[in-house]
């Protein structure tokens, strides 16, 4: 008789361990689950983001404090983190210059659509980081880049965008995409989708140059849209000379080069990008970039600038479907200065590899103790199992 595994280990086994972590985690919150049964009622499903609902444990924590890479919950059960490299605090929760810089803004005003004298230096800062683009100031990365896609459509004036399967671009519906064979096609389970995603998207898979230059021969493609390192599938790093391959087909076929960093700027002082020397036409960063205020950033090289302008002019009066009333606001840039000044250092970034270090090689001896068919790793972009 086969017995059934997932990833080499028995199902039974999976079963008995998960049970055992439900009744340990019920057990230990007993704060959390009566706070949820009094209120959490007013919420669509019970949580505040339909994502919360993954959540494999009888019922969500409550959280009463974070700070560094340790999350305290109603109850006083604390738990480290160790997901700070895909959200906004990867630089650790409420770092001190941060929480500095909100408490000295909120005293000046929270929003007023009007630049202050930290935008200014803020703008310099993202310059010396991550290198001489024009830049722009969004809310999300999604934002950020959907409106680098307007962007590079109206400056070549094609219709479609080039992504990875399996790629991650926030909720860009453009990037809803994966491929069926050879076949781009529209995801499948997005909610409400009625418009036909190849018409404005083409997949190819990632290391596939050859692919991408044939999708690019057509003449149709804006812009290619892509992470360094793809890092919502796993971790799957670039073959020796794809991005430069990309960086060379793009130009030849007049297409543009959009870089998406949101994750994988733990890589080191100004990313993958700066740590590599890629040369991107645009350049997106979210998440993280103003130290858990939701902040993002993108940006443009001065010749995709002067075309942008160009179009700009051409075009008729009315909304450019680009911006949002609360984007570029006083604390964002509080924030923003403070995080590139203070916190997004190379000192800071030598202590996240050091904990990635310790943090992989912790995972690789428990995972050879336990002789488990899996293993650890440190990527550019940090610690990760396979």
């Amino acid at each position: 008789m086969t017995e059934d595994r997932i990833a080499g280990v028995r199902t039974d086994r999976l079963d008995a361990l998960a049970g055992r972590e439900r009744r340990r985690f019920q057990q230990s919150r007993p704060k959390s689950a009566a706070a949820l049964k009094a209120g959490a009622d007013h919420f669509l499903s019970g949580v505040p983001m339909h994502w919360m609902t993954d959540w494999p444990m009888p019922h969500l924590p409550l959280i009463a404090h974070a700070e560094g890479a340790r999350i305290t919950d109603i109850d006083g059960y604390g738990i480290d983190d160790f997901c700070l490299g895909d959200t906004g605090s990867m630089f650790g929760h409420s770092p001190a210059p941060v929480a500095k810089a909100i408490r000295r803004q909120a005293r000046r005003g929270l929003t007023y659509m009007l630049p202050t004298e930290d935008a200014l230096e803020a703008g310099r800062l993202l310059t010396h980081r991550f290198g001489p683009f024009r830049w722009q100031i969004a809310t999300t990365a999604t934002d950020a880049n959907r409106f680098a896609l307007r962007v590079a459509r109206a400056v070549t004036g094609r219709p479609k965008v080039l992504v990875f399967n399996g790629c991650y671009h926030g909720t860009v519906d453009d990037t809803m995409v994966t491929l069926k064979g050879r076949r781009t096609v529209t995801r499948p389970g997005l909610m409400g989708q009625v418009a036909d995603l190849s018409k404005t998207a083409v997949c190819v898979e990632f290391n596939d140059l050859a692919g991408v230059e044939a999708a690019l021969a057509k003449g149709d493609v804006a812009a290619i849209l892509t992470e360094p390192v793809m890092t919502n599938s796993c971790m799957v790093l670039p073959e020796a000379g794809f991005l430069d391959g990309l960086r060379t087909l793009t130009r030849r076929h007049g297409a543009l080069l959009i870089i998406d960093e949101t994750h994988t700027i733990s890589t080191g002082p100004g990313g993958y990008t700066r740590v590599h020397s890629l040369t991107p036409d645009m350049f997106v960063l979210g998440k993280c970039v103003a130290g858990g205020m939701p902040t993002s950033v993108w940006g443009m090289t001065a010749e995709v600038a002067e075309r942008y302008h160009s179009a700009d002019a051409a075009r008729e009066p009315g909304h450019s479907g680009m911006g949002t009333t609360l984007s570029a606001n006083p604390m964002q840039f509080a924030c923003l200065r403070a995080t590139l000044a203070e916190v997004m250092t190379p000192a800071n970034h030598g202590e996240m590899e050091k904990g990635a270090a310790r943090l992989s090689h912790g995972l690789a001896a428990a995972i050879d103790r336990h002789r488990a068919p899996t293993r650890a790793a440190t990527s550019p972009c940090g610690p990760h199992a396979q």
